[in-house]
């Protein structure tokens, strides 16, 4: 599956952003679905996921209550809604898919093949 990443961009601490990963010729179906993310100097941490079939989510707990990670079936497109962004969220944020992936393993970035290319968000203070 092909993954395409759109919607970062530079805002201010307090503002919102959502994202957007869509698969090309391709479906979801059977996938989970995760955004990850990478700041300078550090490791690709994860940040949330949904089971596609089921609409199960999962976050990491610096962003629980403000991102939300979502699905739209018709257009084959994940969103990743931020809201109340901080500084330390700067990054850049990667979609990852996997059929493979189980519950288990689903915050684990080796867990999955398939990979956008990545979209710069950055929060200023």
């Amino acid at each position: 599956v092909q993954l395409q990443a759109s919607g970062g961009g530079l805002v201010q601490a307090g503002d919102f952003l959502r994202l957007s990963c869509a698969t090309s010729g391709d479906t979801f179906r059977g996938h989970f679905v995760a955004w990850f993310r990478q700041a300078p100097g550090k490791e690709r941490e994860f940040v949330a996921s949904i089971r596609w079939n089921s609409g199960f989510t999962a976050y990491e707990d610096s962003v629980k209550g403000r991102f939300t990670i979502s699905r739209d079936n018709a257009k084959n497109t994940v969103y990743l809604q931020m809201n109340s962004l901080k500084p330390e969220d700067t990054a850049v944020y990667y979609c990852a898919a996997d059929r493979s992936v189980i519950t288990s393993s689903q915050r684990d970035r080796r867990a999955y093949d398939h990979w956008g290319q990545g979209t710069q968000v950055t929060v200023s203070s």
